[in-house]
């Protein structure tokens, strides 16, 4: 806990049994995360019974694949009915640092961001990390759009380390949100659109064999996906359409 706040840590895993317990021992370490969670989404390693013999965790298991939004809609309503004040997503496949939990949660818990994203290209370092280029592009052009349309000024909406408040997460529309790679692009618009602060930090990220990452193909689809979720936006803004994802009234004041 820091100031009192529950902190939970939520994984969504899949076939990550190479990578799963060096990550955990990194998020245990600070000793300020209060539970673990994890969700497996039907893997055929060892995941589950590795996460199963892991202290203070919490382990569900997906009898069938739900995709990379699916596993992540159950991390988060699992992390709510457990109490979570504040909630962060490592990817168990050691990709992303948990060295970085204590200062994403602080952020959080002294009241001066109720949304943190670890950033790969703050600072510089994302080709120098291992980036491919083609990605890094893609990522560069897809993050100009956004902030264009969205009218927000981040240095990357694809990173997969981030910290919520507890009030961001109880007015996600997550029924709504894709079950795929494009949820946490769906999840951070509604982010900018209930008018919550979003701070950023640096994060350095590895690429290995075991780290998981999209394909060329699964990435372009998931690129037309994250202009889609912008252009749904821009049109409820607009009043032209009644989106699900994006709501106007909501019965708790959006933090400013």
């Amino acid at each position: 806990m820091i100031n009192g706040k529950k902190i939970i840590v939520v994984m969504p895993a899949y076939n990550a049994a190479a990578t799963l317990r060096r990550t955990y021992d990194e998020v245990m370490e600070h000793g300020i995360v209060d539970q673990v969670i994890l969700v497996d989404d039907s893997s055929q390693d060892n995941t589950v019974n590795i996460a199963s013999s892991l202290p203070v965790t919490l382990v569900h298991v997906h009898p069938n694949n739900q995709g990379y939004g699916g596993n992540q809609k159950s991390c988060y309503r699992l992390a709510l009915r457990e109490g979570a004040d504040i909630v962060i997503m490592v990817h168990p496949d050691y990709q992303y640092t948990p060295k970085l939990i204590p200062a994403m949660a602080s952020i959080i818990a002294q009241g001066l961001y109720p949304c943190v994203l670890a950033s790969r290209i703050l600072g510089g370092y994302a080709l120098k990390n291992g980036m491919p280029l083609w990605r890094y592009i893609a990522n560069r052009v897809l993050t100009l759009v956004e902030n264009l349309v969205l009218g927000a000024k981040l240095s990357e909406y694809h990173t997969g380390y981030r910290a919520y408040s507890r009030d961001i997460l109880e007015r996600m529309a997550l029924d709504h949100c894709s079950d795929d790679f494009t949820f946490d692009n769906q999840i951070l618009a509604q982010v900018i659109w209930h008018g919550f602060p979003i701070a950023e930090i640096t994060c350095p990220a590895k690429y290995f064999t075991e780290a998981s990452s999209i394909n060329f193909q699964r990435s372009v689809q998931y690129g037309f996906g994250c202009l889609a979720t912008a252009l749904r936006y821009r049109l409820a803004r607009m009043g032209f359409v009644g989106d699900p994802l994006f709501q106007r009234a909501h019965p708790k004041k959006a933090a400013s």
